[in-house]
């Protein structure tokens, strides 16, 4: 049966019109990906200087230079390309926390832990609007949101509740209530992200993975 399109074309023809189609294909998904990635680039940087209540669409798309129907194409409301971008920097705090490694071999615990938190402070320190906006603007700013941000700090929690009773049963860590230890080690963790952002220059990552890991993992009573 002919292809709808190909007849009276050779194999080879047919062949190298799907070729053509596919690139072209490729390519306008590319640039589509490419206008989306600059769109939010634009986002981020209006809802950082105005805020996410005073950012009108009318700002973000003046500030991109596209017309409104072009904006559509991509999100269909200022809420939503507000999401993509919560969605984007929760992603890269995923990303950036791994567990810990128990075998023989591997680094010690608090040389991992400090990768770790240095990683996370490293994320707000390079990407400060993206952090100003999952720290500042989207707290409280509506019951879906709230409902992401719950959902991903309970997400945290579980990952770190379990490393803690893991290191409990390998010998690791002494006994204590590791559900309730891991959202104070979360508070701890989430306020100096803020100190970072709020006090730029003022202290330096390494020193507030060390007084973090001084904190929760050896304590502060004389040993």
């Amino acid at each position: 049966m002919a292809i709808p399109g190909m007849e009276g074309m050779t194999a080879m023809d047919s062949t190298q019109k799907i070729e053509n189609d596919e690139s072209r294909s490729a390519r306008s998904e590319k640039l589509k990906q490419e206008r989306r990635k600059e769109l939010l680039g634009v986002a981020l940087a209006v809802f950082a200087e105005r805020g996410y209540h005073q950012t009108r669409i009318s700002d973000i798309i003046e500030a991109a230079g596209v017309a409104r129907g072009t904006f559509y194409l991509y999100f269909e409301s200022k809420h939503a390309i507000f999401g993509a971008l919560l969605d984007d920097v929760l992603g890269r705090i995923r990303e950036s926390v791994v567990g810990v490694d128990s075998s023989a071999d591997a680094a010690p615990l608090r040389a991992q832990i400090h990768g770790i938190l240095v990683r996370l402070l490293s994320l707000v320190r390079e990407s400060p609007a993206l952090s100003q906006l999952a720290l500042r603007e989207a707290i409280g700013l509506d019951t879906e949101i709230d409902a992401k941000l719950d959902a991903f700090y309970a997400e945290l929690h579980r990952w770190l509740s379990e490393s803690l009773s893991n290191g409990q049963r390998l010998g690791f860590l002494s006994a204590f209530d590791a559900p309730l230890v891991s959202w104070c080690i979360l508070g701890s963790v989430e306020r100096a992200l803020r100190l970072l952002l709020e006090r730029e220059g003022a202290f330096q990552i390494e020193a507030i993975a060390d007084a973090l890991l001084d904190t929760h993992l050896t304590g502060i009573l004389p040993r």
